[in-house]
């Protein structure tokens, strides 16, 4: 899946947040109500201009900057 067909960045949509295509639903509100337990049906009927495709490139958009960070562990 090419997950930036889904996404778009626009300085004059959320403060340049990435969002859903076509909406001004930023990625990181479909990350936490799936990290606080939100079911994918639960996303789609809260959220009906979204479709399933929307949240897995959420889902992937995620891991790929992950992937592609330079994070390491703290050591105190």
């Amino acid at each position: 899946m090419n997950f930036f067909e889904r996404i778009e960045w626009n300085p004059k949509v959320c403060n340049a947040k990435p969002v859903i295509k076509g909406t001004r639903i930023p990625l990181g509100i479909i990350l936490e109500q799936i990290a606080e337990g939100s079911t994918w049906d639960q996303l789609l009927r809260d959220y009906p201009e979204l479709k399933r495709e929307d949240i897995q490139a959420a889902l992937f958009f995620a891991k790929a900057n992950i992937e592609h960070s330079d994070m390491r562990k703290a050591h105190v």
